[in-house]
């Protein structure tokens, strides 16, 4: 029975510390449709929807969108953010693979020939965190 009281009192200092991910993405020119946030936790899932670490939505605003993200361990992320303008929950490309729809990264910028790398776009989560990331 000691023992059990023991690890009841120690086990809560050993969980793992969640957080929450605040973003708020700007530039957003219309009220049409959500604004989806992908959460990657690593260069080799970074941008495999079918990889996503988490991941959030809300419906856009025109202005600003904030998103919220609960429950996140500390750690280093990336995000990739899109305003699905048509709320099908895919980003729309042309036949090329180029997006129709706003897209962004946490940190990095698109690049000529495609997105950044997940170093550009990383940070660290270590608490509540916010993040501004303009559309």
């Amino acid at each position: 029975m000691k023992k059990l009281a023991f690890l009841l009192l120690v086990l809560p200092f050993f969980a793992i510390s969640q957080h929450k991910l605040t973003i708020e993405v700007v530039g957003v020119e219309h009220s049409n449709g959500s604004i989806l946030v992908a959460v990657y936790d690593s260069s080799d899932s970074f941008l495999d929807s079918d990889k996503m670490f988490s991941g959030g939505m809300n419906s856009a605003s025109e202005g600003a969108t904030i998103v919220t993200i609960e429950d996140l361990p500390e750690g280093e992320y990336a995000l990739a953010i899109f305003h699905d303008e048509n709320d099908n929950e895919v980003l729309d490309t042309n036949f090329i693979g180029i997006p129709k729809e706003p897209i962004s990264f946490s940190l990095g910028k698109m690049k000529t020939f495609g997105p950044p790398p997940y170093k550009e776009c990383s940070f660290k989560v270590e608490e509540d965190t916010e993040i501004k990331v303009e559309l």
